[in-house]
């Protein structure tokens, strides 16, 4: 690895295919421009029809490959999740190379998915999950001994405070706590990419499983968690702290976006590895590889993961 890593030590990306989820705005937009310019011919999974767009137009202006494209996809709803797995497999002849989770929403007030999962759990790791096990067979054919594809998982620093309730994943018999539910999340997404990789090993394919968190990092996430707050008070006071933090003490989104897209990119990175920024409490600087979290690491908690995972989306994993 470099000693600072930065989005000139990324390669030649021409040939191939990635699918960024959360493509337009913060980390995912970011991820998308530079692998765009770098000649990957880049899939914008976006929520928002307008706002996808938007992405789109600013991706195309980079892009040095094949044509940007925006797949329509919303975590929260697992029919939108099958329907944008199906596209992406039509559109690509069943040819993925990086699978990039990146969305997610933060420490938002108590809701539901369209499926009734909580919706940090359900967007953040059910939909990542399924729309990974789903896009399985285009990774597969994808990748090789020499350049194996990879899914890259995007993590949070919230996940060294959270908590994976097997038994009530998605708060119904517990109260709920927004930064709760976001570091459960968070930490799912990490525990999931260590399952992951455990069993893409075991098959012997040409697939890794990887994950990455950026740190402190500017993000749209605040704005968009103080916005979601009906009480106006609350709602404007999370807004001012979101400002002071996005423009005082967070790293900008160009190094933020570093970690995730060196777990993409970069050669001789293996299955199993997580990244995260060198500096103090991994709070911001270049990439390096980190210690999973103690859950990630665990087989019991892997596997109960996984286990209600499949229960709950009703898709059965790929590798089994």
């Amino acid at each position: 690895m470099p000693q600072r890593f930065s989005e000139g030590d990324i390669t030649d990306q021409h040939g191939r295919t990635v699918l960024v989820t959360g493509a337009n705005s913060g980390l995912g937009l970011r991820t998308a421009i530079v692998l765009a310019g770098k000649g990957a011919h880049v899939l914008l999974g976006c929520r928002s029809a307008e706002r996808g767009a938007q992405a789109l137009a600013e991706v195309r202006q980079r892009a040095t490959g094949a044509e940007p494209r925006l797949i329509q996809l919303d975590l929260a709803s697992l029919d939108s999740v099958r329907a944008a797995a199906t596209q992406v497999r039509e559109f690509t002849e069943d040819t993925l190379h990086v699978l990039m989770n990146n969305a997610g929403v933060m420490a938002v007030p108590k809701g539901k998915t369209a499926d009734g999962f909580e919706t940090q759990f359900g967007t953040n790791h059910l939909g990542h999950a399924a729309l990974t096990w789903l896009l399985m067979p285009a990774l597969r054919k994808a990748g090789t001994a020499e350049a194996p594809a990879r899914i890259v998982t995007v993590s949070s620093l919230a996940a060294t405070r959270g908590r994976i309730d097997a038994d009530d994943p998605n708060f119904e018999g517990r109260r709920y706590d927004p930064a709760s539910a976001y570091g459960q999340a968070k930490l799912a997404n990490q525990v999931f990419a260590m399952e992951l990789d455990r069993r893409l090993r075991e098959e012997g394919g040409h697939v890794i499983s990887v994950a990455a968190h950026p740190g402190y990092t500017a993000t749209n996430l605040s704005g968009t968690m103080a916005g979601s707050y009906q009480n106006p008070l609350l709602s404007g006071a999370l807004k001012a702290g979101a400002w002071f933090s996005d423009k005082v003490l967070a790293q900008d989104v160009r190094v933020g976006a570093l970690p995730q897209l060196y777990a993409a990119t970069a050669p001789g990175v293996e299955g199993g590895q997580y990244f995260g920024p060198d500096g103090y409490r991994q709070f911001r600087g270049a990439p390096k590889p980190i210690r999973p979290l103690r859950p990630a690491r665990d087989p019991e908690t892997r596997q109960r993961l996984w286990d209600i995972t499949q229960q709950l989306t009703g898709i059965v994993p790929d590798p089994k």
